[in-house]
C-alpha cells in the first residue's frame, strides 16, 4: 500500500508564521486536486472549536481544514491545552476533557499519549494523500527535546520531511535558521529539507545575497521567500496583533474587553470584515470612552476575570454606559458575568469550593458551575430586539448552566429557548453567532441607525465566504514564493 504523503513546518519560534504557511499548503494541495488533512499532536491554546460530533479541538486546524475543504476533525488536534493559570492547563484528550494539570505533572503525563497521537495521525493518514503537519514553538527549545511529541520527536515518529520557517519580520533571520539548524542533532538535521523566510516585506533582491551563505553554513536549501501577507484568517493565538489595536478607525465602535483569559476571540472576526464597523480592544476604562457597542467574550476564568473587571474599573463604566442606553452583549463568560450571580458550590473555577460572585446585574440570570462540560453545535434563530429573524450557527463551550428568568436572545433548531436579552442588553453562550453575517448586519444597522448612518451598500459577505477568498488570496502569495516542485519531491521521500 503507497505511503501516505506528508510534510511538517516548524519554526524558530512561536509566532514564526507556522499556523498560516500550513494552511495555504493545505489549500494549494486543495487546489492540486488531492485529499488532504492538518495535523498538530499538541496544541496550547484559549480558542477552541466544536466538531459536528461536539468535541473540542484547537481553532488553529479548523482553519486548515477549512482551507482543504474538509470539515474540522477532532484527529487533527489529539491533544488541546488551554491554560487556566500561569502555571497549569486543563488537558484535552480526542476532544474530551482530560483534567486539570500543573506544567511539570503534565510534561511527565504526555509520553503516555504517544500512542494516541499516532492513532489520530495514522487513522486521518488512512482517508488522505497529504497531511500537513505544524510544529509548535521551535525544535530547537533543548531543555524539552527529551520527550518531545510535537516537533523534531513526532517527525521521526511518523518519518516527515521538515519544512523550517523563519520570521524576518522581527528581525536576525539569518540567525535564528542557522542556529536552530545548529542546535540540531545530526538525525534531527537530516529531516530539515528546505528553509523558509517568512514574512518578508520589501525587494527580495536586497536579501538574495545572505541565502547562499546561509545554504552553505547549514546544508539546507532556501526554497521561498514568502511575502507578509495582509490576511483576514483566524490566528489561534490570544495575543495575536489584532489584539493590540485600541483605536477604531471606522464610523461605528464596537469595544471589546479584552479580559486577562479572554478566549474564543475570533467570534468577532466578522465584526472586523464589516466596512463600517471599528472592533478595538480595551483592557481599562481610561481607554474605553464611550463605544456604541460594548461586548464582554468568553473567558476561561469567569470568576477571576469578573473580579478583574471589578478591580480594574471597567465594571462601573461599563454599567454606566448601560444605563446611557448603549448596547452591551454578552458572550459565553462574558454572558455569565452579565448575570446576577456566578455560583461555584464544587470549586470548578479552580477558587475556593462554595464561592458566590455578584455579576454585573444587567441580566436577570444567575450561573452555577459544575464539572460537566458543555460542547455542542447549534442553529438557532434570533429574537431579542433588533436581532430578531437573524440566522444563527454557532458552538457552546463551557462549564455551567445559567437559569434565565426573563426574555431569551434566540431559539435553538430543537426549540428550546438559549441566552437572555433586557432592553439593551444581551447574552448568549452562541460562540460564532456573527459567522452567517446576519447577526453582524442586524447589529450594524442598530448601530448606524443610532448615529444617523446610512448603511446602505454595507452588507457584509458570511464568515465563510470572506474566509474562502482569503484562503485563495495566501495560497496564491505562498504558491509563488515557494518551490512547489521541490516540496512535492520531498514528500515522495
Amino acid at each position: 500500500m503507497k505511503k501516505t504523503r506528508c510534510i511538517m513546518v516548524q519554526g524558530t519560534m512561536s509566532g514564526a508564521g507556522k499556523s498560516l504557511l500550513c494552511a495555504a499548503l493545505c489549500r494549494i494541495f486543495h487546489q492540486d486536486g488531492l485529499r488532504c488533512a492538518p495535523f498538530k499532536s499538541q496544541n496550547m491554546a484559549l480558542n477552541s472549536y466544536v466538531t459536528r460530533d461536539g468535541l473540542e479541538m484547537g481553532r488553529a486546524q479548523v482553519v486548515q481544514a477549512m482551507a482543504a475543504g474538509v470539515e474540522p476533525d477532532v484527529r487533527m488536534n489529539p491533544i488541546l491545552l488551554k491554560p487556566c493559570s500561569d502555571v497549569g492547563s486543563q488537558v484535552i484528550v480526542n476532544g474530551e476533557v482530560r483534567g486539570q494539570m500543573p506544567a511539570r505533572d503534565y510534561f511527565r503525563y504526555k509520553k503516555q499519549l504517544v500512542p494516541e497521537i499516532l492513532a489520530a495521525y495514522h487513522s486521518l493518514a488512512e482517508e488522505n494523500d497529504v497531511i500537513v503537519i505544524e510544529g509548535a514553538g521551535s525544535p530547537a527549545e533543548i531543555n524539552l527535546k527529551a520527550d518531545d511529541i510535537v516537533n523534531m520527536g513526532l517527525a521521526r515518529l511518523v518519518d516527515a520531511p521538515v519544512l523550517l520557517a523563519g520570521d524576518i519580520d522581527r528581525g536576525g533571520v539569518f540567525a535564528q535558521l542557522y542556529g536552530t539548524v545548529a542546535l540540531l542533532e545530526s538525525e534531527e538535521r537530516a529531516r530539515v529539507k528546505g528553509l523558509i523566510i517568512n514574512k518578508f516585506r520589501g525587494d527580495v533582491e536586497i536579501l538574495r545575497p545572505g541565502l547562499a551563505p546561509l545554504e552553505e553554513k547549514t546544508g539546507v536549501p532556501v526554497i521561498g521567500v514568502v511575502p507578509y501577507v495582509r490576511t483576514e484568517i483566524d490566528d489561534e493565538d490570544s495575543l495575536a496583533p489584532s489584539l493590540g489595536r485600541t483605536e477604531a478607525h471606522k464610523p461605528l465602535d464596537a469595544a471589546v474587553i479584552r479580559m486577562p483569559r479572554i478566549s474564543n476571540f475570533t467570534d468577532f472576526s466578522p465584526l472586523e470584515q464589516h466596512p463600517l464597523l471599528g472592533v478595538r480592544y480595551v483592557s481599562g476604562p481610561q481607554t474605553l470612552g464611550r463605544p456604541d457597542v460594548v461586548i464582554l467574550p468568553g473567558t476561561k476564568s469567569t470568576l477571576d476575570d469578573l473580579v478583574w473587571l471589578r478591580e480594574n474599573g471597567l465594571e462601573a463604566a461599563i454599567l454606566k454606559l448601560a444605563a446611557a442606553g448603549v448596547p452591551v452583549m454578552g458572550i459565553c463568560g462574558g454572558y455569565q458575568m452579565l448575570g446576577r450571580t456566578l455560583s461555584d458550590p464544587e470549586g470548578t473555577e479552580g477558587g475556593v469550593p462554595g464561592a458566590v460572585v455578584r455579576g454585573l446585574g444587567l441580566l436577570p440570570v444567575d450561573t452555577v458551575f459544575c464539572a460537566q462540560k458543555t460542547r455542542t453545535r447549534v442553529e438557532a434563530q434570533a429574537l431579542a430586539g433588533p436581532f430578531a429573524g437573524a440566522r444563527l450557527e454557532g458552538y457552546e463551550i463551557h462549564m455551567g448552566k445559567t437559569q434565565v428568568d426573563g426574555e431569551p436572545f434566540c431559539r435553538l433548531e430543537d426549540g428550546r429557548a438559549e441566552g437572555c436579552a433586557a432592553g439593551n442588553v444581551y447574552g448568549t453562550y452562541l460562540h460564532g453567532l456573527f459567522d452567517t453575517g446576519e447577526a453582524t448586519a442586524r447589529l450594524a444597522d442598530l448601530l448606524c441607525k443610532t448615529k444617523g448612518i446610512d448603511p446602505a451598500g454595507a452588507a457584509p459577505l458570511s464568515h465563510r465566504a470572506f474566509q474562502e477568498r482569503e484562503f485563495d488570496r495566501l495560497a496564491e502569495a505562498v504558491r509563488a514564493a515557494l518551490d512547489m516542485d521541490a516540496i512535492y519531491r520531498m514528500m515522495e521521500g
